[in-house]
């Protein structure tokens, strides 16, 4: 018999809608009245026959299925089960299913765990199909009610009845894998019907003979066949449990063999053969050397002891021995030591970087701290920067003058918070978060850590990984970071975190709190010759094999290099235009046998192909009507020619360019200015309904946005309306505001050597941007005056000698 279908469940039993297992009268007239009607959905079943009165979990998973126990849940909650004749269908048919099955009302139903949907059926009445009604979106039919008939035999019944209870009760005591449940069950029963229906659907026969009890009316031979069925079933337990006891002794010898294999073990670890104990030696003998705190210590102790207590044959032993390799293999404690020679060290970032000033000088700081007083906690820097700046480079370099281990670990596209603190030990396949993996290869519990391209983690169901950064990057926390597999608190406050990113904006504010922002500005061109000379080249040359005497690239030549096939901050392009150049040298001298190989400005086309960009170059004799902008790039400054056409009209303004909403604002704002002030500027009051205003920013296809062409707008505005050109060789940036004020604006390095390389020699700016002019490198400023304003009247004096106000 098997009972694995029947539910036990004391809550279910209790829950106010769910009718008691064994009926007062008859278990097919429930206290209750059933009201169900003669149509209903139908569900079929697989491997299993429902009976009147027995509850059994099903797992609904086919859409008809569903559909139907969905209708039936918004009514009455009645459903029709049949049987399937064959299992194997997928999807039944009216031909498919038997035409004899049972009302059944569903009790409850459940959403698992794993997403599926389990629905409690109670049998309520035999029932047959009398008309199929449809066969879709789920499967319904007409029935009848089918009625038993009651035995004749009166005494004959009865007795067959007791018989079915105590063979019953004997398969139940045979059958240790019958819950003791069952027993009680039995005795509790005291419905014959109930009884016959509860036997016919746990007996074990097949699924045809089940739907044969199902469809038989005679209660007395429904009781016949099922004694029969039960008759054969004790005697195959009756028989098996004869043969267990046969076998019995067979598997006490089994017992003394294995008992033997342990005791031959103990003598192989006698005999020193037990690698268990060489694995236990070996930990003890690494923890003997290492300079844990206490705590640690008697952590260690206590996972080893488990260790030793484990079966090697489990799963759970390799599981502890990688943990405690974990524990024994990170530097507690273990620290490599700094360099304090600043000189040293400042020579190393010299020679290694180019520019990025503010950076060494922050390192070095940091250096003469630590030598003046011995320990500090590591700062947590943060460079942004445009790509190929040398931002992760960088922190090799300080890795180097600080004689520190150095780690990289790219954070791009990283979506999973267990990645920073890894997995809990109970997990399969669970390891340490990568911050734990990575100082663990270290060796040293101060390295210089690189967190790379910080701004490009994601986040998904999994997890917030820049959340789990909070602690890792916060000075008065990470000094107990605490990994949830290794379970302990580690100090991380002696790693010198350095964060990369190419912009902050989609960094948290949280964790942007944390870092000390440093931000790197993209290479001139006579920086990106330096770095070309000093670094590119060498590397270069080294890497196809050529001599530095075999080839001579003048600074000419680079700067072609730089201006027309390069368009960037940093110099990853110009690196690889010098190794297409290396190439070419290395073919000429290998085929032409020539020792020394010159490259030539007008051979760089047949090298490079035809170049890539053209720097805008000033062009002289503007006419009215046209003002030079100063724009601020991701690949670095560039000049921004800004057109103003007037026509006859009704005062409309056309924007043209594929202008941002912010550039667009601004042109509003300086028509505004213009019209407030056209007495001032000496303009018809009915100038403005009667003319229409087209502005233009060239080279459409690239978008255009931010407030800095605000200045610029309003002077080539007042210049076509005063049909006055502005001065020759003059470039401004600026924002406007409604009342004539000039704001400040950023990337002010990258604008005035866009202005330097265009051929301006005047750029009007800000007051308030003088301190970041001279933050530049004087000699890119030699040969360019810089006028400074505050308000649009200074402007308009300048670039056209009008006075406003």
């Amino acid at each position: 018999m098997n009972f694995n279908n029947i539910i036990f469940d004391s809550k279910l039993q209790q829950d106010e809608e769910l009718l008691p297992f064994v009926a007062v009268a008859d278990d097919e007239e429930p206290v209750r009245e059933d009201t169900f009607g003669d149509i209903l959905p139908v569900m079929p079943l697989k491997n299993t026959v429902l009976f009147p009165g027995v509850i059994i979990p099903i797992t609904v998973g086919r859409d008809k299925s569903i559909r139907a126990v969905t209708k039936s849940q918004d009514g009455e909650r009645y459903i029709m089960v049949l049987t399937q004749k064959d299992p194997q269908t997928e999807d039944p048919g009216f031909a498919d299913l038997y035409q004899t099955g049972t009302v059944a009302r569903i009790v409850k139903m459940l959403k698992m765990p794993d997403g599926s949907n389990t629905v409690i059926l109670q049998g309520r009445k035999r029932c047959l199909v009398t008309e199929w009604i449809k066969n879709e979106p789920f499967l319904e039919a007409r029935f009848t009610k089918r009625e038993h008939i009651p035995s004749t035999k009166t005494m004959e019944y009865e007795v067959m009845i007791k018989s079915i209870q105590e063979k019953s009760r004997k398969i139940v005591e045979l059958s240790p894998q019958i819950p003791n449940e069952a027993q009680l069950l039995l005795r509790n029963i005291n419905n014959d019907r109930f009884l016959l229906h509860f036997i016919s659907a746990n007996i074990n026969i097949p699924i045809e003979q089940k739907q044969h009890l199902l469809e038989m009316d005679d209660l007395q031979k429904k009781a016949e066949t099922i004694l029969i069925h039960l008759n054969n079933e004790l005697q195959l337990l009756e028989v098996k449990d004869q043969i267990e006891n046969k076998v019995r002794t067979d598997l006490e010898k089994q017992q003394r063999d294995y008992f033997l294999n342990q005791q031959l073990k103990t003598i192989q670890e006698e005999l020193g053969q037990d690698p268990q104990e060489q694995d236990v030696e070996e930990l003890t003998k690494r923890a003997a050397n290492k300079l844990w705190a206490q705590n640690i210590k008697d952590h260690f102790e206590k996972e080893l002891s488990k260790l030793k207590r484990m079966n090697p044959q489990v799963a759970e032993y390799s599981v502890q021995m990688n943990y405690l390799d974990l524990l024994v293999d990170l530097p507690w404690n273990e620290f490599t030591t700094d360099i304090y020679d600043l000189k040293r060290s400042k020579d190393i970032l010299e020679k290694d970087h180019k520019g990025l000033e503010k950076v060494k000088e922050r390192v070095l700081e940091h250096l003469a701290v630590l030598k003046l007083k011995g320990d500090m906690k590591a700062p947590i820097l943060c460079l942004v920067g445009p790509p190929g700046v040398g931002k992760t480079s960088l922190g090799k370099s300080i890795a180097k003058a600080l004689d520190r281990k150095f780690i990289r670990m790219s954070l791009g596209g990283l979506h999973d918070e267990s990645e920073i603190r890894g997995h809990r030990k109970t997990y399969i396949g669970a390891m340490p978060g990568r911050i734990m993996q990575s100082i663990r290869k270290a060796k040293s519990a101060n390295p210089v850590f690189i967190l790379d391209e910080i701004d490009k983690i994601g986040k998904d169901f999994r997890g917030d990984p820049s959340s789990a950064l909070l602690e890792v990057l916060d000075p008065e926390q990470n000094s107990s970071f605490h990994d949830n597999y290794l379970d302990l608190e580690f100090d991380l406050s002696k790693v010198l975190f350095i964060a990369t990113a190419n912009s902050l904006s989609t960094i948290q504010p949280a964790l942007l709190d944390r870092m000390e922002i440093i931000e790197l500005q993209g290479y001139s061109t006579e920086e990106k010759i330096e770095i070309a000379k000093d670094h590119l080249i060498p590397q270069q040359l080294e890497e196809h094999g050529l001599k530095a005497n075999q080839l001579k690239i003048s600074d000419d030549v680079l700067t072609r290099i730089i201006q027309d096939y390069t368009r960037e901050s940093g110099v990853r392009n110009l690196n690889r235009q010098l190794a297409s150049v290396m190439r070419k040298a290395a073919s000429k001298i290998a085929m032409e046998k020539k020792k020394v190989y010159a490259v030539k400005p007008n051979e760089l086309k047949d090298i490079l192909g035809i170049a890539r960009f053209s720097n805008d170059l000033y062009q002289e004799n503007l006419p009215a009507g046209v003002a030079i902008g100063l724009a601020w790039t991701r690949v670095g400054g560039d000049i921004l020619y800004i057109e103003t056409s007037l026509s006859r009209g009704k005062g409309k303004m056309v924007l043209t360019g594929n202008l941002g909403e912010v550039m667009k604002e601004s042109a509003s704002t300086a028509l505004s200015f213009i019209k407030a002030h056209s007495d001032e500027l000496q303009i018809e009051a009915d100038y403005f309904e009667n003319m229409d205003f087209h502005i233009h920013v060239p080279e459409g296809a690239i978008p255009k946005d931010g407030p800095s062409a605000g200045i610029t707008m309003l002077t080539s505005i007042c210049s076509a309306i005063k049909k006055k050109p502005i001065k020759p060789y003059l470039a401004m940036t600026g924002e406007i505001t409604l009342r004539g004020k000039v704001l400040p604006v950023g990337g002010i390095k990258e604008k005035i050597l866009a202005a330097k390389r265009a051929g301006i020699k005047t750029i009007i700016l800000c007051k308030e941007n003088k301190a970041h002019v001279e933050e530049v490198n004087p000699d890119h400023l030699k040969g360019m005056d810089f006028i400074y304003v505050q308000d649009m009247n200074e402007v308009l004096q300048h670039a056209l000698n009008i006075t406003t106000f």
